[in-house]
């Protein structure tokens, strides 16, 4: 297995609309997605794109907020109420491979593979078997996904 570019930083926060504005108006973005919901997740999601330099694409930032109160971002919040870095995510090329490296490493996998904010198959590695970092890994998207 080869881990793939970091393809974005997820960040919970309260409010994707007063954290839209940060990004714009406080860090200078320009390339900000319309946010949507994605309920089978229990959150609401909102790429704000950094620039990429050499004609690549930037890492995204995406903005997760709670869809409702049975959202695992909740308990993330209620810790953490400002908000804050909430996963770390990496592309691979085939997630099948990829949950099987990762299991054959004795890390726990959160889950079986399910379809992910960029529309591509996702799963969670628990933050213990990841140096402390919740790690979301996903296969790479297909051109002209968010």
């Amino acid at each position: 297995m080869k881990l793939g570019r970091l393809n974005h930083v997820g960040v919970a926060t309260p409010s994707i609309e007063k954290s839209v504005a940060y990004y714009r108006d406080v860090m200078g973005a320009t390339k900000i997605h319309e946010p949507f919901d994605l309920p089978a997740q229990g959150v609401k999601v909102c790429f704000v794109d950094t620039p990429g330099d050499g004609g690549t694409a930037g890492t995204q930032i995406e903005l997760i907020e709670p869809y409702d109160q049975s959202s695992t971002i909740t308990g993330f919040l209620a810790k953490n109420p400002a908000g804050g870095q909430h996963h770390m995510c990496y592309e691979v090329a085939d997630i099948h491979e990829a949950k099987a490296w990762f299991e054959a490493k004795g890390a726990r996998v959160l889950g079986e593979p399910r379809i992910g904010a960029h529309g591509t198959p996702i799963f969670f590695v628990h933050p213990k078997d990841m140096n402390g970092v919740l790690t979301e890994i996903m296969e790479t998207p297909r051109e002209g996904a968010h």
